[in-house]
């Protein structure tokens, strides 16, 4: 019979709730004594939660949560320009005390006083995805992402590259206050400076949060769509939005097309001939590394103030290699 500690038999002469409380306090007791440790609690918050991308960036984070011992708690806003949404799951998780927060800012300069909130109340924050306003070391302890400026010219190259060097080109952007596509589409406009004989004939539409109002978009930009010999998206709602506006308007497969991420109606216009390429990050790395540097930092280590999680241009002539197929699978 398991002998029952001091304090336990003490509580039991209180009345009955109290005696329960005290002996499931001591089912919890290590042999020695000292309660076990809680497992600590990562929350993990997306921009939002619909597109391809973000459900692989949680499928990383899960795993490095599993490998680490920790849990992971994902959570965001359904949609990317909910930023009074993200800044309220912030507070949330700060409220709740949880062990440290992994954060993609929908909006670069609106999530500052959150992230410092949390800063204030020993909880650190690692940025993914998209930068934020903050100062490394003090706000947050790490930024891990794609190079988006890098991935931008690398897709302004490959156009430039398919359009022979001259032409039109269209750019549909995607959302204020985004740093991350923000820094693609300068990266993509760099690429394309490089070349006098390419004209960017449209750079200042925003496609907005989803597919569907990027379709929209596209389609209040026809005739200059028309006028192009090329286009350029910056991420997977704007690619996928131009992509079913041109195939509404048979222009998919006429138009030089190079889009941005990866999703299974992306790959399939892809192999189709209706894009051209598709720059392409690791969006399961960057989840994967986001909760690993989080644990790092939380264990004592030293961790990398930048982390480059990659970023690659997939044609139809490499989406098949090993390099790249698991990229887009």
């Amino acid at each position: 019979m398991r002998r029952l500690p001091l304090f336990v038999l003490v509580l039991c002469l209180l009345p009955i709730p109290a005696c329960q409380r005290a002996e499931e306090a001591g089912s919890k007791a290590s042999p020695a004594g000292t309660a076990k440790p809680a497992i600590r609690r990562i929350a993990v918050i997306p921009k939002g939660t619909t597109h391809v991308f973000w459900r692989s960036v949680e499928a990383g984070a899960q795993q490095a949560g599993k490998e680490l011992g920790v849990e992971v708690i994902w959570k965001g806003p359904l949609k990317e320009n909910d930023r009074a949404q993200q800044i309220q799951v912030v507070q949330q998780f700060v409220s709740q005390g949880v062990a440290g927060i992994a954060l993609a800012p929908l909006d670069s300069k609106a999530l500052v006083a959150p992230v410092r909130a949390a800063a204030s109340h020993d909880i650190p924050v690692v940025i993914f995805d998209s930068a934020l306003d903050g100062e490394v070391g003090r706000d947050y302890v790490s930024f891990v992402a794609t190079d988006n400026r890098e991935g931008g010219r690398l897709g302004g190259e490959k156009l430039a590259e398919l359009l022979g060097g001259e032409g039109k080109v269209v750019l549909l952007r995607y959302m204020v206050g985004s740093a991350s596509t923000t820094n693609r589409e300068a990266g993509f406009l760099e690429a394309i400076a490089k070349h006098p004989k390419i004209e960017v004939i449209a750079d200042n539409r925003y496609a907005g949060a989803t597919a569907g109002e990027a379709k929209t978009k596209a389609l209040n930009m026809l005739d200059e769509i028309r006028a192009a010999d090329g286009v350029f998206c910056p991420n997977e709602s704007s690619t996928m939005g131009m992509l079913l506006a041109l195939q509404q308007e048979g222009l998919a497969g006429k138009i030089k097309f190079v889009g941005f991420d990866a999703s299974p109606p992306l790959v399939a216009a892809l192999k189709a001939g209706q894009i051209d390429a598709l720059v392409v990050q690791n969006p399961r790395k960057m989840g994967y590394t986001a909760v690993k540097t989080l644990v790092a930092h939380l264990d004592g280590q030293a961790v990398e103030p930048r982390i480059d999680t990659g970023v690659v241009v997939v044609t139809r002539e490499n989406m098949d290699t090993p390099a790249v197929k698991p990229l887009i699978e």
